[in-house]
């Protein structure tokens, strides 16, 4: 069965790898491999992110060139980018009950305070826009979403009960959220150990290139 893989990088980083970074040097291929069936043929994988910002690391954008160059090393592996808006803006205060005035006290401290916002923009909707294209142009048998992102609920519905393509949920957490397990055709979840065994060798070739080394920081 020809097999589509849609990765949602940022959701994939802040489920499984923000506090793993001995396992960010993922090979997402190999990971699909791992959790779905052998009669799955993964024919692409598409792989949703955005150029990180080094303002408040001056190495991040490095590290994350140094692994799309390592994705590109494989054929099937796109990689398809939106973008990052940062901005300052004023928000809200939550203060514990513990330390809100008596009613009659005068507040000892403002009610909003000014953060430095940064969004990505562009990953889901583009994963979407993708999902619908490729299955109305009949690119797959089956395809996986790798997210946990309740907006792409809809998406995966109109291919599932509209078109009657099935779409299974690759879920960074164990336990997904419902909506999406409701449109889904099935679900694998990603373990700890899935991870580790879908690393990219250290070094890794490259044909008439210099070797890519895994970033010293996710030793």
């Amino acid at each position: 069965m020809r097999t589509i893989i849609y990765v949602d990088g940022f959701n994939l980083y802040f489920r499984l790898l923000q506090r793993r970074p001995a396992l960010k040097w993922l090979n997402i291929k190999i990971l699909a491999e791992r959790v779905l069936n052998p009669a799955n043929q993964i024919v692409a994988v598409r792989y949703y992110t955005a150029r990180v910002s080094g303002r408040l690391d001056p190495h991040g954008p490095a590290r994350q060139q140094i692994y799309l160059d390592a994705l590109a090393t494989i054929p099937e592996i796109s990689v398809h980018m939106g973008m990052f808006l940062t901005s300052e803006k004023f928000a809200g205060m939550v203060h514990p009950p513990q330390f809100r005035p008596i009613a009659d006290m005068p507040q000892p401290w403002p009610d909003v305070v000014k953060v430095l916002k940064v969004e990505e923009k562009g990953s889901d909707v583009n994963l979407a826009c993708h999902l619908l294209l490729d299955a109305f142009q009949g690119n797959f048998d089956v395809a996986a979403v790798l997210s946990n992102d309740s907006d792409l609920v809809e998406p995966i519905r109109v291919v599932t009960q509209i078109m009657r393509k099935p779409v299974g949920l690759l879920s960074p957490v164990n336990n997904p959220n419902p909506e999406l397990s409701g449109a889904s055709s099935f679900i694998r979840r990603l373990s700890v150990s899935d991870l580790a065994a879908s690393q990219f060798p250290d070094p890794l070739a490259r044909l008439g290139q210099p070797d890519l080394n895994r970033p010293a920081a996710w030793a």
